[in-house]
């Protein structure tokens, strides 16, 4: 009974049936239980570990699986702007950029160095960029706009849907191909007149603009201001907010796309909050009247 005693992993399987393991069982042990003693035993077992775990619990690291960053949080929890750091932006491989060799010469203000032949952004410049182009969608969701994200990428095309999907009728998504004279040549490209495409967006977000370049040219056409995640070879002058950050990496745009559509959510309710104001305060001065009507 001693050696039991100071061994309490290997004789508390006995509570249970073979083949059978907890946290209570040893590894390997195929000791069931046979007597009242083995019972005993094993509920004195099961009450030390409970008061030692008690006990260190209090000590022991609070993070989980669910307070801990993980790869899909980026798609399935998308974070506000203030939440945007440079570790996020380091575990989504946003510092990650092309080679050496094609970094475009204006890209040079947001490289941090180079290695194993690689470009490394600097993310300490994406992070403010990245709260700046935020502020810009808050500001034009807030006061009615429309936004299109735009991202012709088969892997981007579920991430535009999604965060397109969160500024409900004021966001617009493009997956496919696109088709040039969508804003230059409306009425030529769908003589139908619809209404749905004579819509003049108010912001463009390009998720990868290097494959967009004649959507760029469009927006600078018709005066629109375009977002876009600029890596090592893309001029940051393509776009009148470059973001730079790894344009390769879907859980880049994930996490870059998530704080865009956050950032236009926010504005939206604050463009709510305020409407419901101004009519409380119309309803106000309209009960405030007919009283002093009446009075009078």
């Amino acid at each position: 009974m001693a050696s039991r005693t100071l061994r309490p992993s290997l004789t508390a399987a006995k509570c249970l049936p073979r083949l059978i393991r907890t946290m209570y069982t040893a590894p390997g042990s195929e000791m069931t239980l046979q007597s009242q003693d083995d019972w005993r035993l094993m509920q004195e077992n099961r009450a030390r570990f409970k008061l030692l775990f008690d006990l260190f619990s209090e000590h022991g690291s609070t993070q989980t699986r669910e307070n801990t960053y993980q790869p899909h949080h980026a798609y399935t929890r998308a974070v506000g702007p203030s939440h945007a750091t440079v570790s996020a932006l380091i575990a989504a491989g946003a510092h990650l950029g092309h080679s050496r060799s094609l970094m475009n010469p204006n890209f040079l203000p947001y490289a941090f160095g180079v290695r194993a032949g690689l470009t490394i952004i600097d993310l300490d410049h994406t992070v403010p960029l990245l709260r700046r182009a935020a502020s810009v969608v808050r500001a034009i969701a807030q006061r009615g706009g429309t936004i299109l994200f735009v991202g012709t990428r088969p892997d981007l095309r579920e991430i535009v849907r999604n965060a397109a999907s969160k500024l409900e009728e004021q966001g617009y998504h493009i997956g496919e191909r696109w088709l040039p004279g969508i804003l230059t040549n409306r009425k030529q490209l769908f003589p139908s007149g619809s209404q749905k495409y004579l819509i003049t967006p108010d912001l463009v977000i390009f998720l990868n603009p290097m494959a967009n370049m004649n959507a760029i040219r469009e927006c600078a056409i018709q005066h629109i201001p375009t977002v876009g995640i600029v890596d090592s070879n893309v001029d940051p002058r393509v776009v009148m907010y470059p973001i730079p950050a790894n344009d390769e990496s879907p859980r880049t745009a994930q996490l870059i796309s998530g704080v865009l559509s956050i950032a236009g959510r926010e504005g939206i309710l604050a463009r709510q909050g305020g409407e419901m104001e101004s009519e409380r305060q119309r309803d106000r001065m309209m009960i405030l009247e007919k009283l002093s009507s009446s009075e009078a």
